[in-house]
């Protein structure tokens, strides 16, 4: 319990581009950190969130008031570490579950990612919703960093824009996932989710990963019966040797993709992608199958998104946010390939639309 307090009384603060300084105090790994700051709000699920590659890059604000109640266990594992930049929390309690292996500090720590709590998480949420997302540093450690110093440290830093993360948070060699499946699906590694994996599986899937660098050629050589394109961080525009693949694969082989997958999917179709405002971030976010006409509550984590404007006409929108009506989901109108925009497996968060992995086998059963 001393301990406990001692880490309470570490001042640390997070400063924006901006100007704006967020103090609390620190938990996790004690070192620095640089990265964008954005919100999620979901209201649980933070080591699925912490263990998400497609937060490479970033400091996620949890809007959930109260963070580690539960701790840490193996079982809830998005991927093989801990890709976001740090995390950014209101006040940190001792894990009491009978799951609980871990408390959320001993998890960062172990993965070397620092943390801050005690910060008033409803003020950044606000500035950050009302600005935009901003570039951060985020202040731990015991060097002697002035907040003044920390905000020029934020401003200087390069960003996400024009950034290839993909290839950071990628496996480095191809792999298996199961063995067995009426259907063999290759899935490109862009930063894929644990969850997606399992939910290709449940539906009778036999799944091989490859790194996201790999060839269109291949994936066309392991003769695979559809293709997935996986979730990811940052900027798709910059993943170039992906959209040159997926538009290799186009026509050749049934296709389905999920959040940057969809984007690069898009991208490579044709269509321009953009940067939102402050992004798509937690697990309750308002979809429309334009298709079906249903309403899907979803899970959501990305900060750009494809501009309508520029869709081809080979091109159809299946999918709108009714939040802010950015494209959602979009399918190919002759040939058979689909992405979308959210996260179907959830992991955290709602399974609406856990049928989207049905639609992508019935893809290839057609």
């Amino acid at each position: 319990m001393y301990q406990w307090k001692q880490r309470r009384e570490r001042a640390a603060f997070l400063a924006l581009a901006n100007g704006a300084v967020f103090r609390g105090w620190s938990f996790g790994a004690p070192r620095d950190s640089v990265g964008e700051a954005v919100f999620n709000t979901g209201m649980t699920g933070y080591q699925e969130i912490v263990t998400d590659p497609s937060y490479a890059g970033q400091f996620v604000t949890l809007t959930s008031p109260e963070i580690g109640n539960y701790g840490c266990n193996p079982q809830d594992v998005e991927s093989r570490g801990l890709f976001l930049n740090g995390l950014v929390i209101h006040e940190l309690n001792e894990p009491s579950n009978y799951r609980s292996e871990e408390s959320l500090s001993e998890y960062l720590k172990r993965y070397d990612r620092p943390g801050i709590a005690g910060v008033d998480t409803r003020r950044l949420t606000v500035m950050l919703r009302n600005e935009g997302s901003q570039k951060a540093y985020l202040h731990v450690s015991d060097e002697p960093v002035s907040e003044a110093e920390a905000v020029e440290r934020a401003r200087a830093w390069e960003g996400l824009d024009n950034q290839d993360y993909a290839a950071k948070v990628t496996a480095g060699e191809r792999y298996e996932w199961n063995e067995e499946g009426d259907f063999h699906v290759v899935a490109y590694d862009f930063g894929i989710k644990s969850n997606i994996l399992r939910g290709l599986a449940a539906n009778k899937m036999r799944v091989t990963v490859l790194p996201a660098t790999a060839t269109a050629a291949d994936a066309l050589a392991l003769k695979p019966d559809g293709v997935f394109l996986s979730n990811g961080p940052a900027d798709p525009s910059a993943v170039r040797y992906a959209i040159d693949n997926i538009r290799n694969l186009i026509g050749k082989v049934p296709l389905f993709g999920i959040c940057l997958g969809h984007q690069l999917f898009g991208i490579a179709s044709g269509a321009d992608c953009g940067r939102l405002k402050f992004g798509h971030h937690g697990c309750n976010h308002p979809v429309k199958n334009l298709l079906t006409g249903k309403v899907e509550i979803t899970s959501q984590n990305h900060n750009f998104s494809l501009k309508p404007e520029t869709l081809p006409g080979t091109v159809e929108v299946t999918h709108i946010n009714l939040n802010d009506n950015t494209i959602e989901g979009i399918r190919h109108r002759t040939e058979p390939a689909a992405s979308v925009q959210y996260h179907p497996e959830a992991g955290p968060g709602p399974h609406d639309a856990a049928y989207l992995f049905e639609n992508f086998r019935k893809l290839m059963e057609r």
